[in-house]
Order: structure tokens, then sequence, then C-alpha cells
């Protein structure tokens, strides 16, 4: 492309930029904040220029990746209108401006700072800043975000706060681990560090673990489980003693994550098995979850005995059974077979559906024996039509040989729904 050529294509650009903002000025004049925005993101903004940057010549300004870029001047004027719509706008055309402000760079920093110190501005239209200037991480945001913390004056104006200096990632760490120092700001500091996953994190929420707030404890204790180093897991093997039900539970969450890295001396399942006759369930449950994950045969026997306890709420139970199948030994599928005696129908459903699903090829020889043999062991329960449509099911994945005069004897059941079921497994065969 020749000069005359290039000079031209530069003025039809800076021709095109007038007037959208021509139109967008329009615009803002009878309060039409959603062609403002509208015009605004039409134009080609030059994401994050430092303002320290020389002023170039319009006619060099203008070209970029994407052919053209603006100068100061126009900039000034975007910005203006931006900050316009913000202060104007309803929460949908909020919303949309709010979009345009991280491409504008560092020159937004100063006015929207402004705007959330403001304590006579409108709130929603605070939050909207907060929520912006989660985008720049330079250290005036995250001091302007902090005092806004400080000041506590509106619940969900102080969570966006908090929320938007989680998002300035490892540049908050240090603001953040200054507030736990107080004892009004600490709930909020903590839930921001929580979002940050950075090790440097680490060191503040560990001095928090013991704080007199349980709730503090149980987000400081769930946001460490993200993080991998050695003293996380001394914390969390104390913290399963904490009183708050929340505490232990997260602890338990966490040991049952890092199984494959904790030292040979530390006994997990010594430490969960207590776990699983919590007086809360839900801590009961995670602990059955993590020594599936511990996946031994002493993890297995520790589940087996809260699932023959006939004290054990059914939904603990089939959590048990499915902690038990992942655990895929022999003695585990001994301890579920045992499972299928005298329990629960949603119990014995479970224990046969996971029995079916069982991978392992070693395996699968003695979880169709255990099916075979409940099924003929009298017991009223294998009459029961979804039963015996599980078992069919069960016996079908497995395709062991020795299910195959099971799944004949089912096929000629007098319950129709039992023998489709039969004999859609006996096709899974190959003779």
């Amino acid at each position: 492309m020749n000069n005359f050529s290039k000079n031209t294509l530069t003025e039809n650009q800076d021709s095109r930029i007038a007037d959208i903002l021509e139109q967008a000025m329009a615009a803002a004049k009878g309060n039409n904040w959603l062609l403002v925005t509208q015009c605004l993101q039409e134009l080609p903004l030059e994401r994050h220029r430092k303002p320290s940057q020389p002023p170039r010549e319009r006619s060099t300004a203008r070209k970029g990746s994407h052919g053209v870029m603006l100068d100061e001047g126009d900039r000034d004027i975007i910005l203006k209108l931006a900050l316009e719509v913000l202060a104007e706008g309803d929460f949908q055309e909020r919303w949309e401006v709010a979009k345009i402000f991280p491409a504008m760079g560092e020159i937004a920093i100063a006015p929207l700072t402004d705007i959330i110190s403001d304590e006579n501005a409108d709130l929603e239209c605070r939050w909207f800043t907060c929520r912006i200037l989660g985008e720049f991480p330079q250290s005036v945001v995250v001091m302007s975000l902090i005092q806004l913390i400080e000041r506590n004056e509106d619940e969900d104006l102080t969570e966006m706060a908090a929320q938007s200096l989680a998002n300035l990632g490892s540049a908050a760490i240090v603001p953040l681990s200054n507030l736990l120092a107080k004892e009004e700001s600490r709930l909020l500091a903590v839930q921001g560090l929580a979002h940050i996953r950075h090790p440097d994190a680490i060191a503040p929420l560990l001095s928090i673990v013991k704080d007199p707030s349980p709730i503090i404890r149980a987000i400081a204790i769930e946001a460490l489980n993200r993080f991998h180093a050695p003293q996380i897991t001394t914390v969390l093997l104390e913290s399963l003693k904490d009183t708050a039900t929340a505490v232990r539970k997260e602890a338990i969450i966490g040991l049952g994550l890092r199984v494959g890295e904790l030292p040979e001396n530390c006994n997990l399942v010594n430490h969960l098995q207590p776990l699983l006759f919590d007086i809360n369930i839900e801590v009961c449950r995670q602990a059955a979850v993590a020594l599936g994950r511990v996946g031994t045969d002493a993890a297995a026997h520790a589940l087996s005995l809260i699932l023959k306890s006939p004290l054990t709420p059914t939904g603990l139970k089939i959590e048990t059974v499915r902690s038990l199948s992942w655990i895929g030994t022999p003695q585990a599928l001994e301890y579920l077979g045992a499972g299928l005696e005298g329990e629960s129908k949603s119990t014995c459903l479970e224990i046969i559906s996971v029995l079916g699903r069982t991978e392992f090829p070693s395996l699968k020889p003695k979880a169709t024996q255990i099916i075979i043999d409940f099924l003929h062991s009298g017991q009223g329960i294998c009459q029961e039509t979804p039963v015996k449509q599980a078992i069919a099911l069960s016996l079908g994945q497995l395709r062991e040989s020795s299910g195959i005069d099971s799944l004949r004897e089912l096929a000629q059941d007098s319950e129709e729904g039992i023998k489709l079921h039969a004999i859609a497994a006996l096709k899974k065969f190959s003779y």
C-alpha cells in the first residue's frame, strides 16, 4: 500500500471515530445511556497502555493491532462518557459499560477510586465500581478497597470489595493479611484470602486456624485444602477434633484429597474412624468418603463396622457402600457381601449395583458369586421385583459365565419386568 492509500485509510478511520464519539455525546445529552455504551463498544480501545508512555502523533497513534488506536483526547472523552453511564445508568446499562473500563487502562483508576470513597454516591454505582476495580492489580486499588472494607458501610458493598481484592491475586495478600489483625474486618479478609490461589496466602491462613470464630476457622481450613505443604497436614489432623462441625468437615475433605502425600507414620484410618460416628451426619459422610480414598483393607474394616451397625442411617450406609466399592479389594467385597444380610432394600440395591460395576477382572468372579449367593439366600427381599431386576442388570454387567444359570432362571420369572432384564443381560454374553 502506498503512502497516499495509507493516509486515506487513516483519515477514514479518524472520521469514523469522530462520528462515533459525536453520536455518543449526543446520546449522553439525551440520557440515552444504552446507546452511549453501544457507541463506546464500537471504538478500538487499546488495552493497558501505561500513561507514562509518551503521546504520539495522531497519524501514528491511530495504528495498532486493530488497525487504529485512539489518542489521549479521544480516551479522555470516552472515560468521561463511561463514567456518566456508570453514575446515571440502570443496572443493565452499568453492567454493559463496566466491560469498557478495563480496556482503558490505568487512566480509569483515579476516577473509579474516587467513586468508591464517596459515601454520598449511589450504592449500586459504587458496587459496580468495586467490581470493575478487581481488574486493576495496582497498589492504589488494593488500598482503596481495603479502606472501603474497614469503613464497613454496607454489607453488599464490602462483600464486593473483598471479592475484588481476591480477584487481584497475590498483589492483595499483604493488605488482606494486615486486615486479619482487626476483629471487625477479619471475616472479610479471610474470605478474600480464600479466593487467592497463591502460595503466599498459606502463611496468613495458617495464622487464623485457631481463631475464636468457627466460621473463620472453617473458611481458613477450606482455603488451605487447595494447597500442598507439610504444615497444612498437621493443621488438618488437629482440626479433626475441632468443636465446630464445619471445621471438622473441611479438615476431613482436605485429608481425603492428600492421601497420597501423607507421611508413612500418619495412620489416617485411626484419625478418621471415630468421625464415622460423629454427631453430625455430614461429618460421618465425609469420613466415609475419605476412607474410601485411603483404599486399604484397614479402611475397609472401619467402613464395615458402620455398615453393619443397626444405628447407622440408611443414607450413610449407602455412602459407606460406595466407599467400599472404591477400595476395590477382595476384603472390601467380602464386607459388601456381608452387608446384604438383613439390610434394607435401598442398601441392598446399592450393594448389588456397585458389585455390578466392579472393574478389576480379578474381582469380577467374586462379585458375581456374592450376587448369586444373595439371590439364593432365601431372604424375603430377594423375591422383590426391583431387587431381582438389579441382580439381572449387575450379572449382565459383570459378564461372568458363572452368572448365566442364574440369569436363565430369572428369565423364566413370572414377572415380566424381571424377564426382560434377564433376557437383556443374557444378550451381553458371547457363546
